[in-house]
């Protein structure tokens, strides 16, 4: 998988699944239909407020470091903490949600630590394009749960695709009547982009639009 072909199907509203790539329109949640709205951040118009401010100013102690991705029996370690303190459906391991068996990564991986002294306390990783990036999987300590490190890495994976020029950070979708990924929508909703899966366009995120576009993908 190229740069280039990353970024092609990132802008088609496609996504990593292990070491495929795949889309999806709806998602059952509780016997109901819910519209998927696949998302990407136009990094050059992101703009932070007061939250995301003193989220990156209380979180300033920690150190945070990006590398190429390469699975350690430190982030397995702290994946299976952070998984036994969770209470929905995730993958058994890193090693699951990324390789799945596959001896060889096709995308070019990278991870974010971040670190409290020399404890691993979070990790966020993520796949390059040339153009873009698309966060993956973020997971942390549960010791450490109230320091809200999901959203602090995402702030740091924008940091840097900014940082290398990127175009777009893609964090993945919302649903629907199901808000449980609304999260994703943190960092700066008015740099968020929707992705309309009938005309193949990005628009503006509004919740206006959203609930427009679930409408006409449910009368379809």
């Amino acid at each position: 998988m190229t740069g280039r072909e990353l970024d092609l199907y990132l802008s088609e509203g496609y996504f990593r699944m292990q070491q495929d790539v795949f889309t999806c329109r709806f998602i059952l949640f509780d016997n109901r239909l819910c519209p998927v709205h696949w998302l990407r951040l136009d990094l050059a118009r992101v703009t932070y407020g007061k939250s995301q401010r003193q989220l990156l100013k209380t979180n300033a102690r920690f150190s945070v470091d990006v590398r190429p991705f390469v699975l350690t029996p430190e982030l397995e370690t702290l994946y299976a903490e952070y998984r036994d303190s969770i209470s929905f459906d995730a993958p058994l391991s890193v090693e699951a949600c990324l390789l799945d068996g596959s001896a060889y990564n096709v995308f070019d991986s990278y991870v974010v630590e971040v670190r409290d002294g020399t404890r691993l306390i979070a990790a966020g990783i993520f796949d390059g394009g040339v153009r873009s990036i698309a966060g993956i999987m973020n997971f942390y300590h549960p010791d450490y749960r109230r320091y809200s490190l999901g959203k602090y890495l995402m702030l740091q994976k924008i940091r840097y695709a900014q940082q290398q020029q990127k175009v777009y950070y893609y964090p993945g979708y919302v649903v629907s009547y199901y808000p449980k990924f609304d999260y994703k929508l943190y960092a700066c909703e008015s740099a968020t982009e929707l992705f309309d899966q009938l005309s193949g366009n990005w628009l503006p995120f509004s919740w206006e639009t959203m609930s427009t576009l679930a409408a006409a993908m449910l009368d379809e």
